[in-house]
């Protein structure tokens, strides 16, 4: 009997998924920049592949339906019941775009949007439980939220995950079990974007990645600089897709 796998504690940032309007430049800028291969996904999700590190399955890359979507990275936050999360983003001012809908079996899912508009998704893990960030390169590093209303935003997601929500660096931290796993920033870096949450990927030198992004044909939004969490960089991929590197 094959063994029973346990999706992550509720809360936790378990799955970052890229919606692209090229999906095949998407996957050859990743692979090579961050060492990924890809394995299909869910049929359900479309024209969808999972990403894999060192075989294993870090993210998701796959092409939005909706003309003109913004091409962007979603984060998506393990729940033990998608359906009973999405019923608490709304009554709690947010809004739920898609589903709750199943993905085969691999899990449950929901995407929503909080009280300032910032994209986030709900999973409920089945077959496929994600993937928690920590320091293997190419894989999940850290989830950040960037937003004007950092206070609104702290009492959102406190209440829709159940997760207390601290002061941090400069900001605050979703916390599960005592430690932090996402941060909510003031939205100062935002320069007329609406909020959003960042992923961090894993790297071993963020400046080398950097350069090699944009031999790639990506962009450097900001160099390489000193963060709480270590050496970063802020990148954007060809499609106009924005992430960081963080060094491990």
């Amino acid at each position: 009997m094959p063994a029973v796998k346990l999706r992550l504690a509720q809360g936790t940032p378990c799955w970052f998924s890229l919606m692209t309007d090229d999906l095949a430049g998407a996957r050859a800028f990743y692979g090579e920049l961050l060492g990924w291969t890809y394995t299909p996904g869910p049929g359900q999700l479309g024209d969808y592949v999972r990403a894999e590190s060192a075989g294993e399955p870090v993210a998701g890359l796959g092409v939005s339906s909706v003309t003109g979507f913004p091409v962007q990275w979603t984060t998506y936050f393990a729940v033990d019941s998608a359906d009973r999360t999405a019923q608490l983003v709304r009554e709690c001012g947010g809004t739920v775009a898609v589903g709750p809908l199943q993905a085969e079996r691999a899990g449950r899912l929901a995407i929503a949007a909080d009280v300032s508009g910032a994209v986030f998704g709900l999973w409920q893990g089945e077959e496929h439980t994600g993937r928690e960030a920590g320091p293997e390169p190419g894989g999940p590093a850290w989830a950040e939220l960037l937003t004007p209303d950092e206070a609104g935003a702290a009492a959102f997601y406190g209440t829709v995950l159940g997760r207390p929500v601290a002061a941090a660096d400069g900001g605050s931290a979703l916390l599960v079990d005592g430690r932090p796993v996402a941060g909510l920033r003031p939205g100062t870096e935002l320069r007329g974007h609406p909020p959003r949450w960042r992923v961090h990927f894993a790297v071993r030198d963020a400046g080398l990645t950097a350069r090699r992004a944009v031999e790639l044909g990506g962009r450097v939004l900001v160099e390489p600089q000193a963060t709480a969490r270590g050496r970063a960089a802020r990148l954007a991929d060809p499609q106009g897709g924005h992430f960081s590197v963080l060094e491990s």
